[in-house]
C-alpha cells in the first residue's frame, strides 16, 4: 500500500473513533482511562502534538473542540459526571503516581 493511501485510511479511522466518542457521551473519560489507558483529552493532546510537529499551532482548547465536537467546558457541563469512589480507586490503581 502506498503512503498516501495509508495516511487516508489512518485519517478515516481517526475520524471514525472521534465521531464514535462524540456519540458515546455516556462513556466517561475516567472509564476510558481505566479500561484503555487513554481518553478524549489524550486524543486531543495527540492531535495537538501532531499539528505542532507539522509546524501548525493549535491551542489545547481548539484541539479539544475538534475531538469533543464542542467547547470542552460545554461538554463537561452537559455530560461529565462526578467520578464514583470505585472509578477513582481503579484509576489510582491503574495509574500510580511516579
Amino acid at each position: 500500500m502506498d503512503e498516501k493511501t495509508t495516511i487516508e485510511l489512518e485519517a478515516a479511522a481517526f475520524r471514525r473513533l472521534r465521531d464514535h466518542l462524540r456519540k458515546r457521551t455516556d462513556v466517561q473519560n475516567i472509564d476510558l482511562m481505566n479500561l484503555a489507558g487513554f481518553c478524549r483529552n489524550c486524543l486531543s493532546n495527540w492531535y495537538q502534538d501532531a499539528a505542532n510537529e507539522q509546524g501548525i499551532e493549535i491551542s489545547k482548547p481548539d484541539a479539544r473542540e475538534i475531538v469533543y465536537g464542542m467547547p470542552f467546558d460545554e461538554w463537561k457541563t452537559k455530560y461529565q459526571k462526578e467520578a464514583t469512589q470505585e472509578q477513582k480507586e481503579l484509576y489510582a490503581k491503574t495509574h500510580p503516581k511516579k
